[in-house]
């Protein structure tokens, strides 16, 4: 059963939302450099993707930021709802077919990586807040009826399952570093992730009845 949407104007919605949005851009700017940096050091493919979703999740503010333009007709506030879905749907489509790439190398060239500790802390500060925006997003997008806005939360609630994923392969190579495949395993399972909510939010872009809602009252 769905939780009620706390009553707030439409105004106060705007607004949150676009809070939302710049928290999202500021928190993942700074996680994705760490992450990536890491990676790079550890030679690990997982957290270094990880740190690529986190520039994804800042691409799709962006995009939200743009959607929430008040300004123009009805039409062009459909149009923006469109391209804004179907922008962040290909960023993550691209995200997902580079991970598998370097998840296929890697396992080809028996890669693995040298640590994983700096996985394990990163992950498990994402996870410690990222369930409260993915909810605070999801609660926008039904309050604003705006599909743009559940592919956004989409992205949320990715980060939220990919930090799982992050975490758990981090812990099986600490515990047993003999698993040399365990980091490109992750990295595919972060791919199917990603890919799964990239096509599902693209197809309802394209689809010809596309009006703008996300039907998620």
């Amino acid at each position: 059963m769905r939780s009620p949407i706390p009553e707030r104007s439409p105004a106060q919605w705007l607004s949150l939302a676009r809070g939302l949005a710049w928290f999202t851009i500021f928190y993942n700017l700074v996680e994705g450099l760490v992450s990536m940096g890491f990676g790079m050091t550890d030679d690990s493919l997982a957290l270094f993707g990880f740190g690529a979703d986190s520039f994804i999740e800042v691409g799709s503010a962006i995009l939200v930021l743009w959607r929430l333009k008040t300004s123009g007709c009805a039409a062009t506030r459909l149009r923006r709802e469109r391209m804004a879905t179907q922008g962040i749907a290909l960023l993550l489509i691209l995200l997902a077919i580079l991970t598998i790439l370097g998840a296929i190398w890697r396992l080809w060239k028996h890669q693995h990586p040298e640590t994983s500790l700096p996985g394990l802390i990163i992950s498990l500060l994402s996870l410690s807040f990222m369930y409260w925006l993915w909810r605070s997003k999801k609660q926008c997008a039904r309050a604003m009826d705006s599909r743009a806005l559940v592919s956004d939360a989409a992205c949320s609630l990715a980060c939220m399952q990919l930090s799982g994923v992050l975490l758990l392969g981090s812990l099986a190579f600490l515990l047993l570093p003999a698993l040399w495949w365990i980091d490109s395993a992750a990295a595919l399972a972060i791919a199917a992730f990603i890919l799964k909510e990239g096509l599902g939010s693209l197809r309802a872009a394209r689809h010809p009845d596309f009006s703008g809602g996300c039907g998620c009252h």
